[in-house]
């Protein structure tokens, strides 16, 4: 007999809908997989015997071939295991093969029987076509924020039989709260309130918040370069339910824990350590192609702490995402588009020795600096918008820091700036096309002034010239200045992008 149910396989991070075949028939008994499977696909095999045997379910002594379809595809991982076992019980007639129409299973099986969850449940449940889709209990909420498809779970194949036999049995997905279930708990992001002194880098923190302008922090150790990196999450506002759907997307392809709810509200913080590889940073692998650091920060921040001892060759990668928001990883067989859309935060020192000019206590010579400022390309450091130098704070501001703002307080003001940018139909004025500037950021007569001097000069680059103009019309929204953007905005827009200038001696533009 011939059965077939739909699934779905994975695919960097999106799902490839797949039809399980299943065909009994005489032969010597035995148990084949076609369809490109890869190893851990191919195993299933063992899997569902086991689970067969451990249900109590009769193993059938014939002839078993399954086969994924489309067979030019590669089927990767344990995620079609549930959807073999119902297929070899409708092709041997333990189920009515009509009971399984319309009703689409992903998960994997233990040897026990049991339904385990699998990786970018939310992906393959977008993929396959069936309105019914039976996951594993542990990934029901993930699997119901798809619209238009009933998610039911199941702890067992025991289970998933009885319920094909009675239609009764399975876990039904519970309603998510009013108010379209977003419950945010307060982001463990330290309050801005525990940095002392660094007025230009809080504000700097503050306008790269509230544009989304990459931003580079220069200077010694104990600056507090770190420290405000990882303040910025609690300054972003919660996401948005497209941000919230794609960011789960990634996370749950990538195996990553996801909340309660199944959806990632609040904006993901990365901070890979400058050893890794540009396969982890940008995603692809030999294998199953999974998404790297850059897609995991997707609608939040990549902090790339030590800027400066990452290799160059994985730093130089960094430059398309940062331009496009998307990563194409090409292989022989397959080609994956992933999502790169984030704010990217780096720190550094201004030398090998980290001392820079304080004090005068730099223990490097003029080439060791050259040689270290070299790590850091010119076309990179003009993918910034904000290069800021981080001073040492002084001892009496140490010992006893006055108040300071906290980061709820500023929080506000970047949601109110972030509100204008949704008005002008943009998540934020980083993502302001450059053929609308001179629609939505005008400048005054001495602001324009002010960049032909600059361009004239060489002192600032064509694409620089675009940033600065974003810049000065954040600076002006938290402000609640209206355009054309004044001179006093796009003074300190770039000043803002050219404080890095210690990193060696070098400028920037």
């Amino acid at each position: 007999m011939l059965a077939s149910v739909p699934s779905a396989t994975l695919l960097g991070v999106q799902g490839r809908p797949v039809a399980v075949e299943v065909h009994v028939g005489p032969g010597l008994p035995g148990f084949s997989i076609v369809g490109l499977p890869d190893a851990a696909c191919r195993e299933a095999r063992d899997r569902v015997r086991a689970a067969f045997v451990s249900s109590g379910l009769a193993w059938p002594t014939r002839r078993v071939t399954v086969n994924l379809a489309p067979s030019g595809i590669r089927k990767a991982g344990a995620g079609l295991d549930l959807a073999i076992a119902v297929a070899l019980l409708a092709a041997t007639g333990a189920v009515d093969g009509r009971a399984v129409d319309g009703c689409a299973f992903l998960g994997e099986l233990g040897l026990d029987g049991s339904v385990r969850p699998v990786p970018g449940v939310l992906a393959l449940v977008e993929a396959v076509a069936a309105k019914t889709v039976v996951v594993p209990v542990a990934s029901l909420a993930e699997a119901s924020l798809v619209p238009g498809r009933r998610a039911l779970g199941a702890r067992t194949l025991r289970e998933v039989l009885e319920a094909l036999r009675t239609g009764e049995g399975l876990v039904d997905a519970a309603p998510r709260p009013a108010g379209d279930g977003r419950n945010i708990a307060p982001h463990p992001a330290p309050d801005l309130s525990a940095v002392h002194g660094q007025l230009v880098a809080r504000r700097a923190l503050e306008v790269a918040a509230a544009g989304g302008h990459h931003l580079l922090l220069s200077g010694p150790p104990g600056s507090g370069k770190t420290m405000l990196a990882r303040c910025l999450p609690g300054l972003l506002p919660a996401l948005g339910p497209a941000e919230a759907l794609e960011t789960t997307k990634v996370h749950s392809a990538a195996g990553l824990p996801l909340p309660a709810s199944g959806l990632v509200e609040r904006p993901p913080f990365r901070a890979p350590h400058h050893s890794c590889s540009a396969v982890a940073l940008l995603g692809g692998g030999s294998g199953p192609m999974r998404p790297g650091e850059v897609s995991l920060a997707t609608n939040g921040v990549l902090f790339l702490d030590e800027l400066g001892e990452f290799p160059p060759s994985v730093l130089e990668t960094l430059r398309q995402p940062l331009e496009d928001g998307t990563i194409l990883v090409a292989r022989a067989r397959a080609s994956v588009v992933l999502p790169a859309r984030f704010l990217l935060v780096a720190a550094t020192n201004p030398c090998p020795c980290g001392l820079g000019d304080a004090r005068g206590a730099c223990r490097c010579s003029p080439s060791m600096r050259e040689r270290y400022a070299r790590r850091l390309s010119a076309p990179l450091l003009d993918r910034f918008d904000l290069l800021v130098a981080v001073r040492r704070v002084p001892e009496r501001e140490l010992l006893d820091p006055a108040g300071a703002e906290r980061s709820c307080a500023v929080a506000a003001r970047v949601a109110a700036a972030r509100r204008l940018a949704a008005a002008r139909g943009l998540r934020c004025n980083a993502e302001l096309p450059s053929d609308r500037l001179e629609d939505l950021a005008p400048l005054s007569g001495p602001a324009r002034r002010l960049l032909e001097a600059r361009l004239r000069s060489g002192a600032l680059s064509a694409r620089g010239l675009d940033r600065v103009r974003r810049v000065a019309l954040t600076l002006a929204d938290l402000d609640g200045a209206q355009p054309p953007i004044a001179w006093e905005h796009l003074v300190v827009a770039l000043e803002l992008r050219a404080g890095a200038g210690v990193l060696a001696g070098r400028g920037s533009s």
